[in-house]
């Protein structure tokens, strides 16, 4: 096994790798925090929004898929940025259509998360 696949290897499995601990924390965050509140209901203990959000459970933010789609957004033009560099360093034009595709990934889900954004908000959050 040469440098030429172990590269890409790694880099892939470092990606895969750190997506696996942020979910894989993550979740055992919750799984703990619902234990408690489990717990605690089983004793008889009213819990407050309040006691629960204190406990750490994930909230919801405002603007939240307006947020990642233009975090979505950003990635797919770094890759556009980055396939016109590699097109102008190698002089290879396949290399900016290459990029453009792997793109087009980020880019369409970011573009629905904003369209979903602004269509989907709440009519109490909305200023008008």
């Amino acid at each position: 096994m040469g440098p030429e696949i172990l590269a890409p290897f790694t880099v892939f499995g470092a990606v895969v790798l750190i997506v696996w601990i942020v979910f894989h924390f993550g979740s055992k965050n919750r799984r703990e925090v619902l234990e408690t509140v489990r717990v605690a209901a089983q004793s008889g203990t009213q819990l407050t929004p309040e006691t629960i959000r204190a406990l750490g459970m994930p909230q919801k933010r405002r603007g939240g898929d307006i947020r990642a789609g233009i975090i979505l957004l950003a990635i797919a033009a770094a890759f556009m940025v980055l396939g016109a560099a590699i097109a102008g360093a190698e002089n290879e034009r396949e290399a900016l259509w290459i990029m453009a595709g792997v793109a087009s990934f980020p880019g369409f889900v970011g573009a629905a998360l904003i369209l979903m954004g602004v269509l989907f908000r709440e009519k109490a959050d909305d200023p008008r």
